[in-house]
């Protein structure tokens, strides 16, 4: 600035006063705008001193400085050098009252002018508009004298950005009645109207006009087109009208960049994003976003790192989508970091920054600091509130969950649906039930995820009778062919033992994903229909279209575990990572050692775990001791007792494993010295349970418990069955 200020002494103002003035002018526009108030007074201090301060151009240009600084007294000095009243001086005085909110302060100085032009009426109307203060803005339209088109579209204007998108369509055709002809701005304005609206008969009857009037390539307009063509699904003509733009600008980019972003197709999204000559915050956001909602976190999170140093300022909405991704990688270190800014530039209060730093903070484990958050919003919505209560859920907190969804205001569709699945994941599914029975007398309606939840926690129950009254429901409700319902459908009547349904549901469903495909392929591994589930599985690969997962290997292994296909089984794991690239994990080793076990190769087992490329699983060990359990190999036995004790000194199922394995060699003095360890250890095996549905209630029994309320009855009548087939087997 200090060489911008000592370039003017290059010029003379004697002989070139014009350029002289042009540059002070352009100066203090930037000292106005963009520099710093020290500035704008060391050049105030160079236009006095020679002798031009007085100069109405730079006096007014002085002015605007001051008052965009708001230093009153400069300002004041000004004006008084003005010698009296000066219209362009009390414009620019209203302007930026109405800036800063100031509107009591412009209508005063608006009521003592002595006079008005269109410019006067024009920024109050426009002023009140900007705030929201719809009625008394039209006051000042209907009453001024100088209507023209640019007071018609600062009211235009003001309806769409207020949400009246039909008062704004209206005042348009008022506009056009009484001969106005409008400007770019008014055609955008009046193209964004349409698009809000959804009336798309209006908006290709505007973009005639447009192009009757010849608009059409006007940058704005051109720009607010896409747009609508966006919003009427039409593709295709957002890019004919892009690709026919004699000019670009940054909004034109980010417009059809928005096109792909909304369409779903991230690669050519991304393609037009690197094309961009030039971004602004609202592109970045658009790909944050779509990165954050698509499940590529660590890309959402590397594209705000190269934001943040290019100099560009996250907004609202790219702040919330960064948090989101950051909540889906747990990942506290940079989620605090965020929340510090935030609270820095004073936007932490804001409800869409609230609901994910909530979500990011349940997410990583902190609740109370998710908690914390919650309560500093000032203005709660609904989707606050659920956060807080899905976050106390995903943390096994149901008793806050629940109190707190007992204070929700209004509750929704989402609020029924978190402390549903709050009671699922933490396996209280009798209570879902009770609670889906709430939801459903408030009046709420049931979605296709409230019931995916419900049906869960009826295949955990294994109650038959409420998953069929609750297919009733999802029937009449005609949603029984969504994805998710049909898959959870699935789910249950496998589950439930009832694999005819689960088949038949399984093969009305129009559309399945990986998901559908694995529990039904699980379905009839755990109904011990082995070949089924290999069959589905071929079926799944050679027509489906849907690549096999680690969870469909899993299933798979799993069924030929169970039923003894053990070279089946070798070939489908060898396939995983050299056929489809996937790279087997634990679970899927353990896979193999039980099924190595169960068909009793137990020395190929332990070779088997002891060639695993990371530390085993327990359940590996453990499933190898059953198998010596079962085929008495008291050698290996021993070998795998060792391991699993080191690694879970604290769980009674090695121990029992073991002590049932020298029961069955009859060394019962070896029984009783792990039954002495485990007493010592104060491990005790958990007992067994079952569950029965009885007239639509779940009747559970555990091992040596009578705390049931029929249990003598209940023993009686064992002791009679007992009986009676002991009798039959000794009468044969």
């Amino acid at each position: 600035m200090k060489r911008a200020v000592g370039s003017l002494s290059s010029i003379n103002p004697r002989t070139a006063f014009k350029a002289y003035v042009e540059t002070c002018v352009s100066l203090l526009s930037y000292c106005s705008n963009q520099g710093s108030i020290t500035e704008g007074r060391l050049l105030h201090r160079h236009v006095i001193k020679m002798g031009i301060s007085s100069d109405r151009y730079i006096a007014i240009k002085l002015l605007i400085m001051y008052l965009n600084h708001k230093k009153s007294v400069e300002v004041n000095e000004i004006l008084k050098d003005f010698g009296g009243f000066d219209l362009v001086a009390w414009n620019c005085m209203i302007s930026a009252n109405v800036q800063h909110g100031n509107l009591e302060e412009a209508v005063r100085l608006f009521d003592e002018m002595p006079e008005r032009n269109e410019v006067s009426w024009t920024a109050l109307s426009a002023g009140f508009m900007k705030f929201g203060r719809v009625e008394e803005s039209m006051w000042y339209f209907e009453r001024n004298p100088f209507q023209n088109v640019v007071s018609w579209t600062a009211v235009i204007s003001g309806f769409v950005r207020n949400g009246y998108t039909l008062k704004a369509l209206k005042l348009f055709l008022k506009m056009l009645e009484f001969g106005i002809m409008p400007n770019d701005v008014t055609f955008t304005c009046v193209v964004r109207a349409c698009a809000g609206l959804g009336d798309y008969g209006l908006g290709r009857s505007v973009l005639g006009f447009i192009v009757k009037v010849g608009f059409e390539n006007n940058l704005s307009v051109s720009n607010s087109l896409i747009t609508l063509h966006l919003k009427m699904g039409e593709i295709d003509l957002a890019q004919e009208v892009f690709d026919g733009m004699e000019e670009r600008d940054v909004v034109s980019w980010t417009a059809i960049l928005d096109v792909y972003v909304q369409m779903g197709e991230l690669p050519e999204a991304r393609r037009i994003f690197n094309e961009m000559p030039e971004r602004n915050e609202v592109s970045w956001s658009a790909m944050i976003a779509r990165y954050s909602q698509s499940g590529d976190s660590i890309e959402a999170l590397r594209l705000f790192g190269q934001m943040v140093r290019d100099g560009f300022k996250p907004n609202i909405s790219c702040f919330s989508s960064i948090l989101s991704a950051l909540a889906c990688l747990e990942d506290l270190r940079v989620g605090m970091s965020i929340h510090g800014h935030v609270i820095k530039i004073g936007i932490e209060g804001e409800v869409f920054i609230g609901s994910p730093l909530i979500d990011m903070y349940c997410k990583c484990g902190k609740t109370e600091a998710g908690r914390w958050v919650f309560d500093s919003i000032s203005e709660r919505n609904v989707v606050s509130w659920n956060s807080m209560v899905a976050g106390y859920s995903l943390n096994g907190q149901l008793e806050e969950a629940t109190e707190l969804f007992e204070q929700i205001p209004k509750r929704n569709n989402i609020s029924w649906n978190a402390i549903i699945t709050g009671y699922v994941q933490n396996e209280h599914c009798d209570k879902v039930l009770e609670v889906f029975n709430e939801m459903l007398l408030s009046g709420e309606t049931p979605n296709q995820f409230t019931f995916s939840s419900i049906l869960r926690a009826c295949a955990s129950l294994a109650s038959l009778e409420k998953g069929k009254n609750l297919h009733g429901k999802i029937i009449k409700l005609g949603i029984q062919y969504e994805v998710f319902v049909g898959t959870a459908l699935t789910d249950m009547y496998a589950k439930s033992g009832d694999i005819e349904s689960s088949k038949q549901v399984f093969d009305r469903m129009p559309e399945k994903n990986e998901v559908s495909w694995t529990a039904m392929i699980q379905g009839f591994a755990d109904n011990g229909l082995a070949n089924e589930a290999l069959i589905l599985f071929e079926e799944m690969e050679m027509t489906s279209g849907v690549a096999p997962s680690e969870l469909v290997f899993l299933a798979v292994l799993f069924a030929c575990s169970h039923c003894g296909l053990v070279d089946k089984a070798l070939l489908y794991f060898k396939s995983m990572e050299r056929v489809y690239g996937i790279k087997p994990r634990g679970r899927h080793y353990t896979c193999v050692v039980d099924v190595l076990a169960r068909s009793g190769r137990l020395t190929e087992a332990e070779e088997f775990i002891n060639a695993m490329p990371f530390q085993p699983e327990v359940n590996a060990w453990a499933a190898l001791l059953s198998g010596c359990n079962t085929y008495k190999n008291e050698e290996v036995a021993e070998r795998t007792a060792r391991k699993l004790w080191e690694l879970t000194e604290k769980n009674s199922a090695g121990y029992v494993l073991l002590s049932n394995t020298y029961a069955s060699a009859g060394r019962w003095s070896d029984v009783s010295k792990v039954r002495k360890l485990m007493r010592e250890k104060g491990l005790k095996k958990n007992g067994g349970c079952s569950w029965l549905e009885v007239r639509n209630e779940v009747n559970s029994f555990y091992s040596e418990d009578g705390c049931h309320s029929h249990s003598t009855e209940i023993y009686w009548i064992l002791e009679l069955l007992m009986s009676e087939m002991m009798s039959v087997k000794n009468s044969e």
